[in-house]
């Protein structure tokens, strides 16, 4: 295992789920710690706070008890929650929610994990989270100070803030591999437009979650309007079988513009202040390449 490899701390108490994840986080970038939800969890994760990088979260009301005790504790860490998108704050609100049916995506979810985080550290945001104690802020600028440096020594730059890993971007998978990833997404896409004008708070979850694979696997943006405009001629001829009027698909145009202008926000926070011009043209260019 490389000294750059990321420790992720997993917390997930379906057995199935479990080695679902393992799998799709195999290979040299991730080593993947199994830890049990229960009273021992807190102390676990409180030892190996300088070590683990992430962890990884299942959705429930009694986990979801225990996460929220951590945060009151000031024990943040970059999170990936694995449960059905419903809107709501299970551990920190720079966690990242991502359905079971969507694994494909798991790793581009942790990196968003880490992003969020850090980004919040650094700003020296105040606290947010479920629960959290008022002084939460203070700790929170702390420990992403430390996780900052620590991805600082483990991967060369500062986490993965500047730089993606052009391995995983998505012309550069093997073909299955990147059939699975686009299927993935367009059941994110779908989860996002099922819910775009129905409940909000899931939608941004759905949103988000479309936005961090897309943007850390380089989806091209010709993709992504093609994801969208597939799904909007689904459901028209759908309707239409089913004898319901469908000029209200039109109004989906404007997740469509939701999705780019968060996308946009993205590759604009991922260019160094000091970016030379060329830099920001080739990533400008990869990002409209079909």
């Amino acid at each position: 295992m490389p000294e750059s490899a990321l420790t992720i701390a997993s917390l997930l108490v379906d057995p199935a789920l479990q080695e679902a994840c393992g799998q799709w986080l195999k290979g040299g970038r991730y080593r993947v710690v199994p830890m049990a939800l229960g009273s021992e969890a807190a102390v676990d994760l409180d030892w190996l706070r300088e070590d683990v990088d992430a962890v990884l979260l299942q959705q429930g009301a009694a986990a979801q008890l225990t996460f929220r005790q951590w945060a009151e504790q000031g024990l943040l860490l970059p999170a990936v929650v694995i449960g059905e998108v419903s809107g709501r704050i299970d551990y920190h609100d720079a966690e990242v929610h991502l359905p079971a049916d969507q694994l494909e995506q798991l790793s581009y979810s942790i990196d968003a994990a880490l992003v969020r985080l850090l980004r919040r550290g650094l700003q020296g945001a105040g606290s947010t989270t479920a629960g959290a104690s008022g002084s939460g802020g203070a700790v929170e600028m702390t420990e992403g100070w430390k996780l900052a440096n620590r991805l600082k020594e483990r991967l060369g730059y500062l986490g993965v803030f500047y730089k993606r890993d052009p391995a995983r971007f998505l012309r550069h998978l093997p073909e299955p591999e990147g059939r699975d990833l686009l299927r993935s997404l367009q059941r994110t896409y779908r989860d996002l437009l099922l819910s775009y004008f129905r409940d909000p708070a899931v939608a941004n979850q759905a949103l988000e979650s479309f936005v961090n694979t897309a943007f850390f696997s380089d989806l091209p943006i010709t993709k992504t309007v093609e994801i969208h405009m597939n799904l909007i001629e689904g459901f028209a001829k759908q309707l239409k079988l089913e004898g319901h009027q469908n000029d209200f698909l039109q109004d989906y145009r404007l997740a469509l513009l939701d999705v780019m202008a968060h996308l946009c926000e993205m590759y604009r926070r991922s260019i160094p202040v000091d970016a030379p011009i060329t830099m920001i043209m080739e990533g400008s260019a990869a990002a409209v390449a079909p």
